[in-house]
């Protein structure tokens, strides 16, 4: 045990930038939440990713809870200034609905660790963080939605209204995020490919054109 000890100190990571190890911390609780759930997860495992010990650690984090909320926030954050940006563009209703679709996707391709804690987790967040990201979470939905229900109000919906519309979009594009991500043993198509049908689909299927 004390040969096992001293080689983990030994492969211990020097000291670096506050700001550059923080992020480091942040993507490697992001591995082990998803590999071991959050119950699963201890301070000591992150802190053994990283290379660094517990103490080092706990000078960045108090605990677990606080890694699992900046990274549920960061997460969230991103969306919703992608959604704002998109939001705000002088575009038709449907070309920001599907901008905003196609920005969702592109992020939790690229950011599969966070989307997989953040969106597919057994145990939500929302149970370990209770009602922190509520209001950014609804937030980043109602610039989607509003979006949805000016389609609406143009009686542009192919069918359902616009709650079950944009819920049905959301929920489809999603699948594709967690698909991909999860079976990653599958023969997909190409995902610019998979991504273009999937959008033209639901937007064909679901929206006139103006």
């Amino acid at each position: 045990m004390a040969e096992i000890e001293t080689m983990r100190r030994s492969a211990r990571k020097p000291k670096g930038d506050g700001h550059l190890r923080r992020a480091e911390i942040l993507e490697a609780a992001e591995r082990i939440f998803v590999a071991n759930g959050y119950e699963g997860s201890t301070i000591r495992k992150i802190a053994d990713e990283v290379g660094v010990s517990s103490t080092a650690l706990y000078m960045h984090f108090p605990d677990k809870g606080c890694i699992l909320l900046e990274i549920s926030e960061r997460t969230i954050r991103q969306l919703l200034e992608r959604n704002a940006e998109i939001g705000a563009l002088p575009q038709d209703a449907a070309r920001r609905v599907e901008l905003m679709l196609e920005s969702y996707m592109r992020w939790g391709l690229e950011h599969p660790n966070a989307y997989m804690l953040v969106f597919c987790s057994v145990k939500p967040v929302s149970d370990v963080l209770g009602d922190s990201l509520a209001e950014l979470s609804a937030r980043c939905y109602d610039i989607f939605s509003g979006a949805v229900r000016e389609l609406a109000v143009e009686d542009r919906l192919i069918a359902g209204d616009a709650d079950s519309v944009a819920q049905a979009l959301w929920a489809a594009t999603h699948g594709v995020v967690a698909l991909l991500i999860t079976r990653s043993d599958f023969d997909w198509a190409p995902k610019e490919a998979l991504m273009r049908v999937t959008l033209d689909g639901l937007m064909r299927g679901l929206v006139r054109a103006g």
